[in-house]
């Protein structure tokens, strides 16, 4: 992280986020478009690098840390920062969770979608139902003067009460200029703990939820995290920012 310091965005700034979490949510939508059996997940990373340029955007995984490419595309029982590559075929009853972000004018828009390969299983199905659930409880949680532990104590109480659980190796994060920075959204915790929230900040939500259990292993790639028991994973992600009054999803396409 860059600093311990959280940064209250300018209204000038809360534009230029907007305007990079539109376009990635545009992305998303188009890649899940193509998401079908027999497509590999390199077709999906070259077509959106192929899109974001067209779109005079730039791709902030590209490079990042070394990362390779230009999505993350996470299958089955991979949690998150799944590397796309061209033996990797979807096939008939997988899930995949494609993370984009782009930066717009030096500001980043960041979002993720898990998404069905055909016709899921029950299991799958309800999977990712529960983590687009937990998603949109963490973002009800948001509003000035709220707890950072609030967002992950309801995710979590949701997510095990299905019969889930939720990783703790990767969190939601602060993200602006800086593609991750303070503060750290973790979706597990105890509410009324961790720092107020106050109008102007803007972080990620992410919750990775595991058929099983929360432990994960990251490959020797140094990327690609595993669910430890080989169970499914899926995870869903919002930009949002906190408003006087409450909060803004930032990574919505228009009509959404």
């Amino acid at each position: 992280m860059a600093s311990e310091t959280i940064v209250l965005l300018s209204s000038r700034e809360l534009d230029k986020m907007r305007k990079a979490g539109r376009l990635a949510a545009k992305l998303l939508h188009h890649l899940g478009s193509m998401v079908k059996p027999g497509v590999s997940t390199l077709e999906i990373n070259d077509e959106a690098e192929r899109w974001t340029q067209a779109h005079g955007a730039k791709s902030a995984p590209l490079g990042y840390n070394g990362f390779p490419k230009s999505i993350c595309t996470s299958v089955n029982e991979v949690v998150c920062h799944g590397i796309p590559n061209s033996k990797q075929i979807l096939k008939e009853g997988d899930i995949i969770n494609i993370d984009v972000t782009l930066i717009v004018d030096s500001y980043h828009g960041d979002t993720s979608k898990t998404f069905f390969v055909g016709t899921p299983s029950p299991t799958a199905k309800k999977l990712v139902e529960v983590t687009e659930e937990c998603l949109r409880k963490g973002i009800a949680c948001v509003k000035p003067e709220a707890r950072i532990g609030d967002i992950g104590a309801t995710i979590q109480e949701y997510a095990e009460a299905q019969g889930f659980s939720v990783v703790r190796d990767f969190v939601g994060h602060g993200i602006s200029n800086i593609f991750h920075t303070t503060p750290q959204i973790p979706h597990y915790g105890t509410p009324g703990k961790g720092k107020r929230l106050r109008a102007g900040m803007v972080f990620t939500i992410e919750p990775m939820i595991n058929e099983g259990t929360w432990e994960v292993e990251v490959q020797s790639d140094r990327w690609t995290a595993l669910t430890r028991d080989r169970k499914l994973s899926a995870q869903c992600e919002h930009t949002v920012a906190v408003t006087d009054d409450g909060v803004e999803i930032l990574t919505l396409d228009e009509g959404q």
